[in-house]
């Protein structure tokens, strides 16, 4: 359950009746099994379960949050405490990690953030590592146009805005299918696959001689490339409850900040490149990053592990990452916070029933709304940001170098709105805070006319697009939302496939025959960015209505219905009356 410490006890009001109902977490299938219970020498059956919510805990806070007992019980309250409801909520048998099932497993504060630590270092690190590989490669055109990209094959800005369309086009459509065979294949398998195919194709990019070859390379990046985040995001849910998920999320977008960072000094280097052995700068560009992942993705192989308790391997040691007893921990930490996590195999592929159930679940469909629509006011600006800039007299190196500023802007004012809404356990309203940020500076933009100084309109540029991005945010809250595996592997695609949809409108928002200032292209980012106000406002009242309605229907039941309704409901994931939409 994503909640604060002070606010944690008031939430659960509002989500449990009488403790037998833990919101955010559906039932299993598996109604009538006994409840599977491993003999553990970890097991504590006499001691008590923690007496406070989890408090945030973040990498700089050395010696865990303050005013905790680190040797108190960190283990939550779930619905395998009660007895009447486990058998509700059991791992399938195919469940991979079913052996390090127990809920008499007892822990610590002080065994919890060190187990947080670990999986930050050995999982999160190397998945942001992974994250960041992808923007060198999907990001790395931006860079080119600066050393006349463009100039060289012979291409219009128009040329330039179908590549991206078609990048964008085949990156959507990939997306379900690549988490599709992920879900079958697993992430552990997929996500490096992935990663060597496309920095092939990234590499291949040296050779660019027109533009069908361009075409061609933006169309197979887009393939291989879709699906890659919300795999990842799949990846994480297995290590990460839904209250720790939101942060990591801004961790893995932090390091796409960061990776655009490193790349502007990396493109600085490189494209002095310009001439050696006859070739431009920005194929050298392409030649090195590719390579960067090309070895990246073979290291994936080995960093990436199969499930938590499957960490023996080749590259990760004989004995493997984590003990017997953090084995433990992590698979009844994850099952507690959300037994939904146990409804089935990590390489079980969903079939088309769940697809589509998945698809039609309209409680998500506001999520992708949001996600469709909440970048389009941003992404025109950040996307033309080094043709505008050369069109008002800034050389190429100059260029190179000027994104810094805006990104490690974007990098803070990120993080800080990810722990504000993980603080405050909101979403919607940090939402609006980004649009609120936004609007001024376009319509500043909107004001600039050809005499203006041209430090004023780099200014403006940066600090817009320094906004508080809640993209890490809304993966995380789309994830929430889902309240199974099945719906989660789907609804991760498809929210990534409304983002890819509004980027594909905003490639057409600047158009050749509005340049330099864009004028009519700003005036219509203006409008989409009162609309997105609008949106996040509709979505708040959507869900706040809908666990009202939820709220009325399970208090007006009496004891023995809620009881006759949890033994024979075929209401899944988020359809249960217990669940809660987060908003």
């Amino acid at each position: 359950m994503s909640s604060n410490s002070d606010n944690f006890h008031q939430e659960k009001a509002t989500v449990i009746s009488d403790r037998e109902l833990l919101a955010n977490s559906p039932l299993t299938s598996a109604k009538d099994e006994p409840l599977v219970c491993v003999d553990s020498a970890f097991s504590s059956k006499g001691l008590s379960l923690a007496q406070h919510a989890p408090k945030k805990f973040y990498f700089w806070q050395v010696r865990g949050p303050s005013g905790i007992d680190l040797d108190g019980i960190a283990t939550q309250y779930s619905v395998f405490d009660d007895p009447a409801l486990a058998k509700h909520f059991q791992p399938c048998a195919e469940y991979e990690n079913l052996h390090r099932f127990d809920p008499a497993v007892r822990w610590t504060w002080r065994e919890e953030i060190a187990l947080l630590r670990k999986l930050d270092l050995r999982i999160m690190l190397f998945v942001g590592f992974m994250f960041g590989a992808l923007q060198l490669d999907r990001g790395n055109i931006s860079q080119a146009n600066a050393d006349n990209f463009l100039k060289d094959l012979h291409l219009t800005t128009n040329d330039f805005n179908n590549g991206n369309t078609i990048f964008t086009v085949c990156f959507l459509l990939a997306e379900l299918p690549s988490q599709l065979v992920s879900k079958k294949l697993g992430p552990d398998r997929w996500v490096p696959t992935q990663m060597v195919l496309w920095s092939i194709v990234a590499f291949s990019q040296f050779w660019l001689n027109g533009r069908s070859s361009f075409y061609a390379t933006r169309a197979l990046l887009g393939i291989l490339q879709g699906g890659f985040i919300a795999d990842c995001t799949l990846y994480l849910s297995y290590f990460y409850t839904a209250s720790e998920l939101p942060v990591r999320l801004a961790y893995f977008w932090a390091a796409d900040i960061l990776a655009n960072i490193i790349a502007s000094f990396l493109g600085f280097g490189i494209l002095h490149m310009r001439g050696v052995l006859g070739y431009s700068g920005w194929r050298w560009l392409f030649l090195i990053e590719g390579l960067i992942t090309f070895i990246g993705g073979i290291l994936a192989y080995g960093m990436m592990l199969p499930a938590p308790t499957k960490s023996k391997s080749w590259l990760r040691g004989e004995n493997g990452w984590f003990s017997d007893r953090e084995e433990f921990i992590l698979v009844n930490r994850i099952l507690r916070d959300d037994p939904s996590k146990g409804d089935m195999h990590n390489r079980q592929p969903i079939n088309w029933t769940n697809l589509w159930y998945s698809l039609s679940d309209y409680d998500l469909w506001p999520i992708y709304i949001i996600g469709f629509s909440f970048s389009m006011s941003t992404n025109p600006v950040g996307t033309f940001l080094s043709l505008t800039l050369r069109s008002i007299g800034f050389g190429t190196f100059q260029t190179t170098l000027m994104g810094l500023p805006y990104q490690v802007g974007g990098l803070l004012t990120m993080l800080l709105v990810t722990y504000s809404s993980q603080r405050f356990n909101e979403r919607c309203f940090h939402g609006i805070l980004s649009q609120l940020w936004t609007l001024p500076n376009l319509i500043a933009l909107r004001s600039f006319g050809s005499r203006s100084n041209r430090w004023s309109k780099y200014a403006v540029t940066s600090i817009l697009l320094s906004h508080p991005s809640t993209h890490a945010v809304q993966v995380a809250w789309t994830s929430q939302n889902s309240n199974s595996v099945r719906s989660r592997t789907v609804s991760s695609a498809v929210y990534n496939m409304a983002v890819q949809l509004g980027s594909i409108v905003t490639n057409y928002i600047y158009r050749s025959d509005d340049a330099p200032l864009y004028k009519r292209g700003n005036k219509d980012l203006i409008a989409v960015c009162g609309m997105n106000i609008v949106v996040y406002l509709s979505v708040k009242v959507y869900y706040v209505l809908r666990n009202r309605f939820r709220d009325r229907k399970w208090n007006s039941m009496s004891d023995e219905e809620k009881e006759y309704y949890l033994a024979t409901t075929t209401d899944r994931g988020n359809k249960r009356l217990g669940f809660r939409f987060a908003h």
